[in-house]
């Protein structure tokens, strides 16, 4: 669980940065990141960074398919830790699955 909570911090604190360097390289008119790394990194762990980020530099925060990617980033991202962190996980997201399919 430190592994986890380590990686988490470290990929958060690199996203944090390439959004900053980002937001700078956008007022600068300069060359910018792309945005499928910003997302790359969002998948791998790093979205709590760029949550953060976002709201500091008031950054990506307008772009509605930007936007949209980003939460399924989160979600992907989530779903997996929890899949392999909590051993009930995958037959209670079944459970609500079917539940869903019923109403």
């Amino acid at each position: 669980m430190g592994l986890v909570l380590a990686t988490y911090i470290a990929l958060s604190a690199i996203t944090f940065i390439l959004y900053a360097v980002d937001k700078s390289a956008a007022r600068n008119n300069k060359h910018r990141i792309p945005e499928r790394t910003l997302h790359l990194m969002s998948l791998l762990g790093g979205w709590p960074g760029a949550l953060l980020a976002q709201q500091i530099f008031r950054h990506k925060t307008k772009k509605q398919p930007f936007r949209v990617v980003f939460w399924m980033t989160v979600i992907v991202n989530v779903s997996t830790i929890l899949f392999f962190i909590a051993p009930s996980f995958p037959s209670r997201l079944e459970g609500i699955m079917m539940q869903l399919k019923l109403t």
